[in-house]
């Protein structure tokens, strides 16, 4: 097939996207993306990117066309909006001119915003092209974490804005099951829809991967690390909170790999509190070097914010945890805390619960190490039989085949 992938988000940014397009060009297709320039999580371009480009470029023997857009700053509702409804507009105006070139799919990687699709759409009406979709962020339900959420109107607007949007997709994959119902409300047909969960890279399975970590005075003790995005969503509130409260017992540490909008935040609290020797920072590190962070921690921890929109998901970095065979506490509800009781991986306490969650680090630290390895191993074999990456590839190419025979056989959907 003749793939063309639209996401606002690509390499060199932090997201599986570029993994993707890599899998379905070793698959034998030929893959080809739509982007915006470079700007996430810090929200500024990446060094050698800016408003003259590059616009053109080649990864991994993928051809890259990028678009401008108005970068994500410091995450403010305001400035977020400016950066959806750039690349909306910007990819939507290159549409016109590679629609042209016969794509017989375009696959939308449906990050937030849902606005990412238009591109899609545009091709669509004009040239016929099927779309298929993965979505990773459900709209409207991801417009609380923006902090749009909040405005009645713009709530409304947004939801109008993605039913419109979601029901001139052809075919429509998501990382959750619990996205069909909410689908189904915003009128797109429930056959459309089918269950496609994130993988875990294949690097996460071996512990040892990356340079050695040369015995970091984080590592003492018993460190409980969070690896990823630090946003609002992240409820890292509740995590500050939670080591206030077991700064009793020294040897919990809590470690942070990654960067984000709520960094800055995370460092004023950390200093204010005076949990320097408590809370540590690292940074942000390439994804391959993550089983080495891993392989030293007590426990990996996943929190999010207490939402009916973030219950409904499944954070990659469970999926990521799992792969590596560590133990998980998860400040979580729904279908995420629902993933690690399943898997029998690790201990659940209910989201933007500090109490909860500093009694679950307790609980954790306290139990035999060979207790927590078969938790681990529990889980390293339950991502074996669900999120293998050869099974969720194979489920993406089903996706695609089918959008192309549903759009060859509906030409036009109509306002369904």
């Amino acid at each position: 097939m003749r793939i063309l992938l639209v996401c606002p988000y690509y390499w060199p940014e932090p997201f599986r996207v570029a993994r993707v397009a890599a899998d379905l060009k070793a698959r034998g297709h030929e893959v080809e993306v739509l982007t915006g320039l470079p700007n996430y999580p810090a929200g500024r371009f990446y060094a050698g990117y800016g408003a003259r480009g590059p616009f053109h470029e080649e990864h991994e023997g993928i051809a890259i066309t990028r678009v401008p857009l108005v970068p994500r700053g410091a995450g403010g509702a305001i400035r977020l909006l400016l950066n959806y409804l750039s690349f909306a507009v910007t990819a939507s105006w290159k549409a016109l001119s590679l629609g042209r070139r016969r794509w017989d799919v375009v696959f939308v990687f449906q990050l937030s915003p849902v606005t990412a699709i238009l591109p899609a759409v545009v091709m669509r009406a004009l040239y016929g092209t099927p779309v298929a979709i993965w979505v990773q962020d459900l709209w409207p339900e991801s417009v609380a974490s923006t902090g749009f959420g909040r405005s009645r109107l713009l709530y409304a607007a947004a939801r109008a804005i993605s039913a419109w949007l979601y029901r001139r997709c052809d075919r429509i994959a998501g990382t959750s099951r619990a996205f069909r119902a909410r689908l189904e409300a915003l009128g797109v047909p429930g056959w459309r829809f089918s269950y496609l969960p994130q993988w875990a890279e294949d690097f996460f399975g071996e512990r040892a991967k990356g340079p050695a970590l040369a015995a970091p005075r984080w590592a003492s003790g018993f460190p409980i690390m969070f690896a990823g995005n630090l946003g609002r969503v992240q409820a890292l509130e509740t995590v500050v909170a939670a080591a206030e409260q077991v700064r009793d017992d020294p040897e919990i540490r809590w470690v942070f790999v990654g960067d984000g909008s709520q960094r800055e935040w995370l460092e004023t609290e950390v200093s204010r509190r005076g949990l320097q020797d408590r809370i540590f920072l690292l940074g942000r590190h390439p994804a391959e070097e993550m089983p080495a962070f891993f392989a030293k921690a007590g426990a990996m921890l996943v929190s999010l914010k207490r939402d009916d929109t973030m219950a409904l998901t499944i954070p990659a970095k469970v999926q990521s945890y799992l792969a590596a065979g560590r133990p998980i506490l998860g400040s979580i509800d729904g279908e995420g805390a629902r993933v690690i009781e399943e898997a029998g991986a690790g201990l659940t306490a209910p989201a933007g619960d500090p109490a909860a969650l500093a009694e679950l680090a307790r609980r954790m630290k306290s139990l035999p190490a060979a207790e927590r390895a078969a938790m681990g191993e529990r889980g390293r074999a339950y991502s074996a039989r669900h999120f293998s990456r050869e099974r969720c590839v194979d489920e993406l190419e089903r996706l695609l085949h089918d959008a192309l025979q549903v759009g060859a056989a509906d030409p036009a959907i109509g306002p369904t």
